[in-house]
């Protein structure tokens, strides 16, 4: 019964505008998502929120390490530590950024959702904020450049992002980067996202820092100073039951039980709430009590006092435009890497390699870091977490839009959604990495020219800690390996060439063409004075790749009559009765 009323909504919201806007499967609009319906791309955005739920405190206990506006005049303490003054200002700090995050989250997710039609959460990025607030600001406002001027960066970086997608500057350089290393970035954050679901910072505290090996095996118990307990490794009960849902993940998607990654997230959580247990979320110590008091509050709303469009524009630093330009790149790198990956994941990336909605999601996600810096938070990317929902069949912007709209609740009831413990998300961020990592199988390894970059881009996503640096050894040693050997091809003559360049993957030339480096709106005007009509070049893509599987069907149904004509049609006996 429940089923079919499922079913009936399903159908009934595909027919609908709303349907055809977000292309829904059954709607009849053009470039259908496969497999979106509307109460999946619900449990989705819901599966994305909670993955990402996280955010909302880290990222204000993060940036709340800059003081931002918050002044210290304490000269026998020059940060502050002890002043009593100055960690009142921290903690009002505190509390506006928790909204300020929660806000542009929704804000951001929002925008994704509704113009781009993609099902990508956003939010303040993990790894930015920290450059943001450590090596820009520094610890407690220590460096020269100030909270202010720092957002003015970020503010300006936002801007110059908007331009750069307007005229396809972005779109048109991600187009240049080798399939191979698209395919590889796709397993890399795979890895990355089970490496961070494995830390005690955002997941179960499997993998600890060791001063002689960098890593090792933890999931040991910790004193109040945070420090590893000799003798404890792998007996802290938050590891293993960390462990634990993802082991109960594992099975509800072996068992191909929708909400699984969902199920496994509040299962978790719920057992952590409890208190009185070694894996609670809330110890009987001042930091545990002062999480559980805000926990009761439930409800509670905080209006932002301190963090508001406070840009100083006075960029007369030189050390500002280094940070400046480093946002820039890393947002870049990190951006693409992400959406490409989260297309190839979801399956709606066409062959040209482009995906559905990439100039609306650039704009998207330029427009939002912009409108961060203005709430007061570091610059704001798409989140690696998404696929978390579309491992639960998110397809559209519907999941965006739910994502968003928790985010928004979020806001009113913030000590519930801050309260998600890491081992009850990292568990899910495992899942996600091994699902994520099996377009590895699709890399072109027969080709050392193009195996090593792809593995270079692997490899750096999880230990360098960063997808843009990732990125960055893919592309580096793409062009540092196939480039000398292209040169001595031309000067050779063509006598030159690696005996099995044949195996070499072709760079995707697509991208240079008029139709693939010019944004739309360019090409409509173009069209229009030419006297001619535009036609999406996804659409014409779409229609061979249609025509193709068409093709490829009655090649196969032919060749099936073939075989049966030659050996004839096998009797069918009946059944002997004794």
């Amino acid at each position: 019964m429940a089923g079919s009323i499922l079913e009936r909504l399903n159908q009934s919201v595909a027919q609908s505008k709303v349907g055809r806007y977000f292309r829904l499967e059954g709607s009849g609009a053009r470039r259908e998502r496969v497999g979106s319906k509307f109460t999946t791309e619900i449990r989705a955005g819901l599966t994305t929120f909670v993955t990402m739920a996280y955010i909302i405190s880290v990222n204000a206990l993060i940036v709340m390490d800059s003081g931002g506006p918050c002044v210290c005049e304490n000269e026998a303490d020059p940060v502050c530590l002890t002043d009593p003054a100055y960690n009142a200002c921290l903690a009002t700090l505190k509390l506006d950024l928790i909204t300020a995050t929660a806000a542009i989250a929704c804000i951001s997710t929002l925008l994704m959702g509704l113009f781009a039609n993609l099902p990508i959460g956003l939010a303040p990025g993990m790894g930015l904020n920290a450059y943001f607030t450590y090596t820009v600001i520094g610890f407690h406002g220590s460096n020269k450049i100030k909270y202010e001027t720092a957002l003015a960066a970020v503010f300006v970086e936002g801007l110059l992002f908007v331009l750069l997608s307007f005229f396809g500057v972005r779109q048109w350089l991600a187009r240049l980067i080798p399939q191979s290393i698209k395919i590889a970035s796709g397993a890399g954050i795979g890895l990355y996202l089970c490496f961070i679901g494995m830390q005690t910072s955002a997941g179960i505290g499997l993998i600890g820092g060791d001063a002689a090996t960098l890593v090792h095996l933890d999931g040991c118990n910790r004193d109040a100073k945070g420090a590893c307990i000799d003798g404890t490794h792998m007996r802290s009960p938050t590891t293993w039951i960390g462990i634990f849902g993802f082991i109960l993940i594992s099975m509800l998607l072996t068992l191909r039980v929708k909400g699984a990654v969902l199920y496994g997230i509040i299962v978790v959580s719920i057992l952590s709430w409890i208190r009185g247990t070694d894996f609670t979320y809330f110890p009987y110590t001042p930091a545990g009590e002062a999480s559980f008091d805000y926990f009761k509050k439930v409800v509670t709303f905080h209006p932002i006092q301190m963090t508001f469009a406070k840009m100083n524009f006075e960029l007369d630093n030189h050390e500002i435009w280094i940070a400046l330009i480093t946002f820039l790149y890393v947002d870049i790198m990190d951006t693409t890497g992400t959406l490409y990956s989260m297309a190839k994941f979801g399956g709606y990336m066409y062959r040209n390699g482009d995906f559905d909605g990439s100039t609306a999601a650039f704009l998207c996600d330029a427009s939002s870091i912009t409108i961060g810096a203005v709430f007061g938070v570091p610059p704001v990317t798409a989140y690696i977490e998404s696929g978390a929902g579309i491992t639960e069949g998110g397809r559209t912007g519907l999941t965006s839009i739910f994502t968003a709209f928790l985010f928004f609740i979020s806001l009113f009831f913030s000590p519930i959604f801050a309260s998600f413990p890491p081992w009850a998300t990292g568990p899910a961020l495992i899942v996600v990495g091994s699902m994520m990592a099996k377009s590895v199988q699709s890399i072109n390894w027969n080709y050392v020219g193009d195996a090593i970059p792809a593995f270079l881009t692997i490899a750096l996503m999880p230990l360098s800690y960063s997808i843009s640096y990732g990125l960055i050894a893919g592309i580096g040693s793409y062009a540092a390996i196939n480039g000398p050997i292209y040169l001595l091809e031309l000067i050779s003559g063509g006598r030159i060439t690696p005996s099995d360049k044949d195996l070499k993957e072709h760079w995707n030339n697509e991208g240079f063409t008029v139709e693939n480096v010019l944004p739309a709106w360019m090409q409509i005007i173009i069209c229009k004075m030419n006297g001619t009509t535009y036609v999406d070049p996804l659409d014409k893509m779409e229609e061979e790749e249609r025509l193709e599987r068409e093709l490829a069907a009655r090649a196969d149904a032919v060749d099936a009559k073939i075989e049966i004509d030659a050996h004839g049609a096998q009797p069918v006996l009946a059944p002997v009765e004794h």
